[in-house]
């Protein structure tokens, strides 16, 4: 599954696995959301509805561009920093450039998220 992240003018794409959390995000698509930083490691916002954990591990390790569900909170976290392992934190799937970028942008900003499959 492919999707595409916009912020303005810029496109970031990304490839989701194919675990149960990542397909209720993708029924969640299109949507637009307001990222916001936390810790300085990740982009978060919240989603419209909490998604299913169904055979999903108890929790993960992030890495670089991963593109999360952290399911105590309900949101959505795209980590543009390494990211020990979390309890509830379920990979979605991954950003394939562009992460650096994103991770600049400072304040609150809209994305729109979009399924490309």
């Amino acid at each position: 599954m492919k999707i595409k992240l916009t912020v303005g003018e810029d496109v970031y794409t990304a490839i989701l696995n194919d675990s149960k959390a990542a397909s209720d995000f993708i029924a969640l698509l299109p949507l637009r959301l307001t990222l916001e930083d936390y810790a300085g490691t990740e982009k978060i916002s919240n989603l419209p509805k909490r998604l299913s954990t169904t055979g999903s591990p108890d929790g993960t390790k992030a890495s670089i561009g991963d593109i999360t569900y952290y399911a105590p909170w309900g949101n959505l976290a795209i980590f543009y920093r390494d990211f020990g392992f979390a309890n509830g934190l379920i990979k979605l799937g991954k950003i394939e450039s562009g992460i650096e970028k994103l991770a600049s942008m400072k304040g609150n900003f809209k994305v729109t998220i979009e399924n490309i499959d």
